[in-house]
């Protein structure tokens, strides 16, 4: 009997890495396909029975790798640049199509039909966290400095906001002080969004003001797609930035390296909440 097989579209970051290991010590043949520019295939050597690399927009091509080796269930991971759509798109005759069919850009409807186009040729996507349950945190304080009355408020403001951004599809992540946001996550992405407010806050704020970092997931959350994830690289940039709280969703944020995660928080003296 064969082994049952897996493919991975796979974004930058450990990730798709990850998942494919895992995938691989139970039993599964792993395909992956990496987006040119964001990922990594030498990163799967020894891990994947076959790998290949499409461009952004390249549906057809994408499609056929994954069809021709016989693989029906496919998990989206890793990180791909927003911005990509205007400096890395190079769609293939189906991709054209694909895209003069849009009502928008926006990523959750961008996501949303194409996991439908695939499926009309029998590739179906799966939760995009696929054996890596243990990486969802319950509610609670993970590090060890905790938030001061002042700061929780501040915290809860910014959870607030981080979801009335996400249900707009706007982005995963904002940056909130004295009630008030200085940032909102777009395409660039979450670090440069921290990294912006940052810049923001060292000239204008008060310096004994709270800053708060708050990711949160979408309504009703498509676990299929473009899930809320934070990492070391993240409390880096936080560090950077002079930004010493994170607030996110608990049991709907994948936190990679989990225990790398809480130690560096707690060298680097930030507070760390999942809500």
């Amino acid at each position: 009997m064969s082994n049952p097989k897996l493919g991975i579209l796979a974004g930058e970051g450990k990730m798709p890495v990850y998942i494919a290991q895992k995938a691989l010590s139970r039993g599964y043949d792993v395909y992956v396909l990496g987006l040119k520019g964001n990922a990594r295939v030498a990163d799967y050597k020894g891990i994947a029975t076959a790998t290949g690399q499409i461009r952004l927009g390249q549906l057809g091509a994408g499609i056929e790798f994954f069809k021709s080796r016989g693989v029906s269930e496919v998990v989206m991971a890793g990180r791909v640049q927003h911005t990509s759509i205007f400096t890395n798109l190079m769609p293939d005759k189906r991709g054209l199509a694909f895209l003069a069919s849009l009502k928008s850009m926006g990523t959750k409807y961008l996501l949303s039909r194409l996991i439908e186009e695939c499926a009309k040729d029998g590739v179906h996507f799966v939760n995009s966290a696929l054996f890596l349950e243990d990486f969802f945190p319950k509610k609670g304080v993970l590090s060890k400095r905790q938030p001061t009355p002042q700061e929780q408020k501040t915290i809860d403001y910014g959870f607030s906001m981080a979801k009335q951004i996400a249900t707009l599809d706007i982005g995963l992540t904002c940056v909130v002080s004295q009630q008030a946001v200085i940032a909102v996550e777009g395409m660039e992405g979450t670090d440069k969004c921290i990294a912006r407010a940052g810049e923001l806050y060292k000239k204008n704020a008060e310096k004994d003001s709270s800053v708060v970092v708050a990711k949160a997931a979408r309504p009703n959350q498509d676990m299929r797609y473009d899930l809320p994830v934070i990492g070391t690289r993240t409390l880096k940039s936080m560090h950077k930035a002079g930004i010493s709280i994170l607030a996110f969703e608990a049991e709907k944020t994948l936190v990679m390296d989990l225990e790398e995660v809480i130690a560096l928080a707690d060298k680097l003296n930030i507070c760390l909440v999942a809500m």
